[in-house]
């Protein structure tokens, strides 16, 4: 339990005390986020705000990581895991894709960076060499990171996947996830407070399985997963960047992730969905922003058949903004409905491990 802690104190205090130097440091180069000409116009006043902040969120759970292990070096059982540095790298991997996204926004001085095509490339090679390899490196229990089921609370034995199906199934939730926390990052704050929610749920649920791990134990409802404990630090470092860096980014913002830390979040988010067989619970975990990601979907749907639009402006945060909610409020009801939707995903989880032991 120390070093759940250590991880998220340290990605917490890194994030939060490296933040306002890259606050200084991207303005002295410049780097300041273009708007959107056709979002509301609210948002023009922020532009020339920092970009790019989610290298500070990236870096801190990666030093939170590394922090929680080199306190307890020489100690029995110490040791990095395969899992945790896969996750590392598709957190790192797909926060590059979002850095050059954000540098050629601001080289080109525009809203758009990476065009759709190199964007689903970049995107594409991080994804499916997570996919491969996480089916790799079995354990001496022979359990890999990852499994070729599709898994709800834990894997749904007659959605057995072959190694292909599953590699193609891993990219595109990988993609699905990271670009919907890309399309929530619209308001301050909002995918950093959402996302560190979101991560709070899962060291909850990959601590739960490091005490009910059937490698340890072999119980009635145990859960038959690569490296529960290693998942945790890596959530729970993830969680303190997410925090620190909120210090800055609520509203007014003074710094913003960018792509950067949006796809970075999105791909670390899928990435511990993937290896704690929790595939399908991320949707309920993470409904808000399933529900921004498919405001868009609707919206662009109906306009091309009638066009007409379901929402005065997509994504859904946007909507709201135009019917008259204040940013502050938008985001604060927001992270409520987060809250909401990780307390019923937990109780899911939960209700899951009772039926089980028969309680």
């Amino acid at each position: 339990m120390r070093s759940v802690l250590i991880a998220a104190a340290v990605g917490l205090i890194v994030s939060i005390l490296l933040t306002p130097l890259a606050i200084r440091a991207f303005r002295r180069q410049g780097l300041g986020q273009e708007i959107r000409d056709d979002g509301p116009e609210s948002h023009l006043s922020k532009k020339g705000t920092p970009t790019m902040g989610g290298t500070v969120i990236v870096g801190a759970t990666v030093v939170g990581y590394l922090a929680a292990h080199l306190v307890f070096v020489g100690e029995s059982g110490w040791g990095f895991s395969a899992t945790g540095l896969l996750l590392l790298f598709l957190m790192v991997g797909m926060g590059t894709v979002g850095f050059l996204d954000d540098y050629l926004k601001i080289r080109h001085r525009r809203s758009l960076g990476l065009n759709k095509t190199a964007k689903l490339v970049g995107q594409l090679v991080v994804g499916v060499t997570f996919a491969v390899l996480a089916i790799n490196f079995p354990n001496g229990d022979g359990v890999e990171p990852a499994s070729t089921v599709v898994s709800y609370v834990r894997d749904i034995a007659p959605l057995a996947l072959g190694p292909i199906a599953f590699v193609i199934l891993a990219y595109l939730f990988i993609a699905g996830f990271s670009n919907a926390v890309n399309l929530t990052d619209g308001l301050d704050g909002l995918a950093a407070g959402a996302s560190a929610m979101v991560l709070a749920s899962y060291i909850v649920i990959s601590f739960w399985q490091f005490t009910h791990d059937c490698a340890n134990e072999l119980i009635e409802g145990c859960y038959t997963v690569r490296d529960p404990l290693d998942v945790t630090l890596v959530a729970a470092a993830g969680m303190g960047a997410c925090l620190g860096f909120l210090w800055w980014n609520t509203s007014p913002a003074r710094i913003f992730m960018g792509d950067t830390g949006s796809l970075a979040l999105g791909g670390l988010l899928s990435g511990l969905a993937i290896v704690t067989r929790t595939e399908l619970l991320l949707v309920v975990l993470g409904g808000l922003f399933v529900a921004v990601t498919l405001s868009v979907i609707i919206q662009v749907a109906f306009f091309r058949a009638t066009r007409r639009r379901v929402f005065r402006m997509a994504p859904l945060h946007h909507h709201f903004e135009l019917a008259g909610w204040t940013e502050n409020t938008v985001i604060v009801r927001f992270w409520l409905v987060t809250g909401m939707a990780v307390a019923f995903g937990l109780g899911l989880f939960y209700a899951d491990w009772l039926s089980f032991v028969g309680l």
